[in-house]
C-alpha cells in the first residue's frame, strides 16, 4: 500500500474565529472540533483524518493565535504553532471581509520563525461570499506580496464552496507513504475528550461573557452497559461559587437544556443511546492545575 498511498498531516493555523473547526468539520465529513460564535474555543490540537482518493489527511485544528495573557492563553498559542511547525502543509487561514488585520500581520511575521524551510504554506480565504471579487483579488495581492505562498485559495468553509478543491491539492501534496490510522476512523482524540468538548460547546452556546473561558469539562466515567448503551458521567471545573449559579440557572433550566442538547449530539455522534450525567464543581485554582491542561490536550508548561 505505501508505494501508492500518501499520508501526512496538515496544519490549519491563523486568528481566533477564522473558521479552522468549521474547515476541520467539512473537510472531515463529521463534527470532530467545537464550532461557536465566540473565540478562542478550540484549546486542544484536534486532528480530524480525511480520506481523498489514495491519500490520508490528518488535518491538526490549532487554537486560534491572539496575544496571551494568561496561563491558559499561553499554552494554546504554543499549541497552535506546536501543530504548524510539526505539518507537512500549513494552511493560514484569513477571513475575507476582515482582510489583513494586525494579527495576520504578527502571524505572517512569526510563519518564518515557526514553521521549516521544507513545508508548504497555502493561503485560504474564508467567507468569500461576504465581499466582492475586487476586494478579494486585492487581498489576494496584498497577502502573496508579504508571502510567496505555494498556493492560494478562495473558500467558504460554512457553505463548502472551494473546499473540494484546497482538499484534493492537499492529497496530492503530502508525502507517500502508508496510511496513519484505520481507514475509517475520523478522528484521534478519546471518545472520552470528544464528550467533554460536546459538552462545552453547548455551555459556550448557552452563556455569555466570560464564564465560557472560566470553566472547562472532563469525563470522568464512561460505562458501556449491556443493552448497548453508554453511560457518561462529566465534570464542569468553574473558578467561582457564582458561576455554579449561572449554569444552575433558574429552577436548573439552563443546566438541562445544556445537558440534553449535549446528549443529544453525543448519541448522534456515537449512533446510539447515551445517559448523560453532569456534575458542577467549584475549583477556584483549575487555571494553575497540570492536570487539567493534560486533560485538554495542553502542555501545562507552555503556559509559562
Amino acid at each position: 500500500m505505501a508505494e501508492t498511498t500518501r499520508a501526512g498531516f496538515v496544519a490549519l493555523i491563523g486568528e481566533p474565529n477564522a473558521g479552522k473547526s468549521t474547515l476541520l468539520n467539512r473537510m472531515v465529513g463529521a463534527k470532530v472540533s467545537i464550532v461557536t460564535h465566540k473565540v478562542q474555543t478550540t484549546r486542544a490540537r484536534i486532528r480530524g483524518v480525511a480520506m481523498e482518493g489514495d491519500s490520508q489527511i490528518v488535518f491538526v485544528d490549532t487554537p486560534g493565535i491572539f496575544k496571551p495573557k494568561r496561563r491558559l492563553d499561553r499554552a494554546m498559542v504554543s499549541a497552535a504553532w506546536g501543530g504548524a511547525a510539526d505539518a507537512d502543509v500549513v494552511v493560514l487561514l484569513i477571513e475575507a471581509h476582515k482582510g489583513v488585520t494586525e494579527g495576520v500581520e504578527e502571524i505572517l511575521a512569526a510563519l518564518d520563525e515557526h514553521s521549516n524551510p521544507k513545508q508548504k504554506v497555502a493561503l485560504a480565504i474564508n467567507k468569500i461570499d461576504m465581499v466582492d471579487v475586487e476586494k478579494l483579488l486585492a487581498i489576494t495581492k496584498d497577502m502573496n506580496e508579504r508571502r510567496n505562498f505555494v498556493e492560494t485559495f478562495m473558500i467558504s468553509a460554512e457553505k463548502g464552496k472551494g473546499v473540494d478543491d484546497l482538499r484534493k491539492w492537499l492529497a496530492r501534496e503530502l508525502p507517500a507513504g502508508p496510511w496513519l490510522y484505520p481507514e475509517d476512523q475520523i478522528a484521534d482524540l478519546p471518545m472520552r475528550m470528544i464528550a467533554a468538548e460536546i459538552t462545552r460547546e453547548k455551555l459556550t452556546l448557552n452563556l455569555h461573557q466570560e464564564l465560557p473561558y472560566q470553566l472547562t469539562v472532563e469525563t470522568e466515567q464512561w460505562e458501556e452497559r449491556k443493552d448497548g448503551s453508554a453511560r457518561v458521567d462529566q465534570v464542569i471545573y468553574v473558578a467561582r461559587d457564582g458561576h455554579k449559579g449561572i449554569i444552575l440557572g433558574k429552577r436548573g433550566e439552563t443546566i438541562k437544556r445544556i445537558s440534553r442538547a449535549a446528549r443529544e449530539e453525543l448519541a448522534e455522534f456515537l449512533g446510539r443511546k447515551v445517559h448523560l450525567f453532569l456534575q458542577i464543581k467549584v475549583r477556584p485554582n483549575w487555571l494553575e492545575e497540570a492536570e487539567r491542561y493534560g486533560e485538554m490536550g495542553l502542555d501545562f508548561k507552555d503556559g509559562n
